[in-house]
């Protein structure tokens, strides 16, 4: 390569190597500004138009809504999520809300009546079609779908704000993508809060009802507020309107609208951001602090509202001069040192601790371990049966002759044949032991029963000829 074909060269002079890096550096910021520039391909009127039709309430969509309640209502009632999610990409519950935060950011307000109106509406019906499923259905025992949505996190407000800003950002592409709508459908999960508020009427228990509603109201919120901001962000044109008066009235309600949505929005997200680090916090403190040999922590609780800390421990009694350095350790830990550390210990089998040692924590428990026995005995069967078949494989190669042989012999011999084991059976008579091989056999239906027993004697016969044994036993399945 000469040096003509070289930008830079040694004797450049100074301005060219300035030159370069200027353009250099234009080229990596036009790469950026058209990687994530989204003004140049928005459809403003299009999405305005596409977000005042999905508002509408009416006919089919009061049915398609009906009808997604009742699946997503079945869905939680078994715990299936794979039917939840299918309720919640045909519910139409996510047009008005979009249309609330549109309406705001652009002084739409007859647009934002009506999408209020709708939502009102929507909200109502949904309430009182899973009120009326949970109140006929003879399933009301609960299940982990619906606990799940009778308490806000921090997660759902994020999920709710990133998921509204992905749903506003798509509709506003020139044309829309719908796979994009379809997700934020199923992440944000507006659908199963409002099933679990007809769960909670229906067996009276106002806690669950009030917690759903309060999660669905911060999705709603949240994907209404992402919505505002990003239209602000677009500069969505502003509704004109001829009278002066009637304008400045109309975007002081906006505004108004605008900061009872942001304030509180603000104000929840930092309570729920403070709550889950206060439980991140306890439970690093538990797994580093709570050590003593001998004992074990079975279960512990945090409440953010009255800075109660609860340990169970099981095992070996702890003196308290370790619990009181445990307090001491807790005080100078950080987000939590306000909190009260409450231990409860085995040993100790007076007040409080009997009755919860005796109720949910003892349930907690037994209910813990016998899932993990349960499992264990399955391991182990699934262990016995694999070394059994292992074994009655090697013992028949010990005698000279394979068993995939012999079963591919028996099949191509004897029609109708659907499967052929084979296993060693112990029998005692107390005064001697003896080792019998079994084989079993099992027919096709169309078989009749005289024939299975005239074809189980042949099978005998030809075993016993094949492996030399003097006896052995032909069963069925």
């Amino acid at each position: 390569m000469s040096k003509e074909d070289i930008n830079i060269t040694p004797n450049s002079s100074p301005d060219e190597f300035e030159h370069t890096k200027l353009t250099a550096w234009e080229g990596i910021k036009k790469f950026f500004i058209e990687l994530f520039d989204i003004h140049s391909d928005t459809d403003r009127d299009a999405t305005i138009d596409a977000v005042k039709k999905d508002i509408s309430f009416k006919g089919h969509t009061s049915w398609i809504l009906i009808f997604s309640i009742f699946v997503a209502s079945i869905g939680l009632n078994v715990s299936s999520t794979a039917v939840v999610i299918g309720a919640m990409l045909i519910s139409p519950l996510m047009g008005p809300i979009v249309g609330i935060g549109l309406s705001v950011a652009i002084n739409d307000v007859e647009t934002m009546k009506r999408s209020f109106i709708n939502l009102g509406v929507m909200v109502i019906l949904s309430v009182m079609t899973a009120t009326f499923y949970f109140w006929v259905s003879p399933l009301t025992e609960e299940t982990p779908e619906l606990v799940a949505r009778t308490y806000p996190t921090i997660l759902d407000v994020l999920v709710a704000i990133f998921g509204g800003l992905g749903l506003i950002v798509a509709k506003t592409k020139s044309g829309t993508i719908a796979s994009v709508i379809f997700g934020v459908a199923i992440a944000t999960a507006l659908m199963p809060p409002l099933c679990t508020v007809g769960y909670g009427l229906a067996i009276g228990n106002m806690a669950y009802a009030g917690g759903a509603m309060y999660l669905f109201c911060i999705n709603a919120v949240f994907i209404a507020l992402a919505t505002f901001i990003v239209a602000k962000i677009l500069r969505f044109p502003l509704v004109r309107y001829a009278n002066s008066q009637r304008r400045r009235r109309i975007a002081q309600v906006a505004s108004l609208v605008a900061l009872v949505v942001v304030i509180p929005s603000v104000i929840l997200f930092y309570n729920l951001l403070q709550g889950q680090i206060y439980t991140n916090k306890t439970k690093e403190f538990i797994k580093d602090t709570i050590k003593y040999e001998g004992a074990e922590v079975v279960k512990f609780d945090q409440d953010f509202k009255t800075k109660n800390i609860q340990i169970y421990l099981i095992g070996r009694p702890v003196p308290q001069s370790t619990i009181d350095d445990w307090r001491t350790k807790l005080k100078n830990s950080e987000k939590i040192g306000e909190s009260n550390l409450l231990i409860y210990q085995g040993a100790d089998n007076s007040g409080e601790l009997a009755e919860k040692i005796s109720g949910n924590l003892k349930a907690d428990i037994l209910s813990e371990l016998y899932a993990n026995n349960e499992q264990r005995l399955r391991d182990k069967d699934d262990r016995i049966t694999f070394l059994e078949n292992e074994v009655a494989r090697l013992s028949v190669n010990e005698k000279g002759i394979a068993f995939q042989d012999i079963s591919k012999e028996l099949k191509v011999t004897f029609d109708g044949l659907t499967a052929f084991g084979y296993s060693k059976r112990i029998n005692t008579t107390f005064e001697k032991t003896d080792t019998i091989s079994v084989f079993n056999v099992s027919w096709d239906r169309t078989v009749n029963q005289r024939k299975r027993a005239e074809n189980s004697r042949k099978i005998g016969d030809l075993l016993k000829l094949k492996l030399k044994l003097d006896t052995l036993v032909v069963s069925e399945y």
